[in-house]
């Protein structure tokens, strides 16, 4: 497994892997799946300062067929804190795995290697903020070295039910 910048033409594969969350699942706050031009913007936005990173598999068959016909097993991202200037060296992250993908090590590689373009791009701290119920993912980010800054009560509602949200934050030494 490797992992490498996201490209516009494995939007397909991506939104193969988010959308079911999207109407499935609690683990994302969106309710709307995207659509294939959503998704290709939404790629083309996370180019640059706030990059996305795509896990290829080069073992098997799991995964969706991306850019250059790789199979992706999953995606990590970073994305603006907060507006504000005094916030540009944090970042928040976010990390989803293929559900066939899943006890793998692919969340593990994803968070690692987007921990180090974090670093490279000169940001310092990131936090991610999960659903108190998705146990795996913070299960993950407490074995990468992300530590528990907070609890959000009843923040998101979802699927007819009030969400908790946990923050957790990695701050890198520079």
């Amino acid at each position: 497994m490797r992992t490498r910048i996201a490209d516009r033409a494995d939007a397909s594969a991506l939104m193969a892997i988010y959308n079911p969350e999207v109407l499935e699942s609690d683990i994302t706050s969106d309710i709307v799946p995207r659509t294939l031009a959503e998704q290709e913007a939404w790629i083309s936005d996370h180019q640059t300062s706030h990059p996305c990173i795509v896990a290829i598999n080069d073992v098997d068959q799991v995964g969706e067929i991306g850019a250059f016909g790789e199979r992706i097993l999953g995606y990590a991202l970073l994305s603006p804190f907060r507006p504000r200037a005094a916030y540009n060296t944090t970042v928040e992250n976010s990390v989803y795995v293929h559900r066939d993908a899943r006890g793998r090590g692919v969340g593990q590689t994803l968070l690692r290697d987007l921990i180090t373009v974090a670093t490279q791009s000169g940001y310092h701290s990131l936090i991610a903020r999960i659903v108190s119920e998705n146990i795996g993912s913070i299960a993950l980010h407490e074995k990468v070295g992300f530590t528990l800054v907070g609890i959000e009560r009843e923040v998101g509602r979802k699927h007819g039910r009030w969400l908790d949200v946990v923050e957790y934050q990695y701050v890198i030494e520079n």
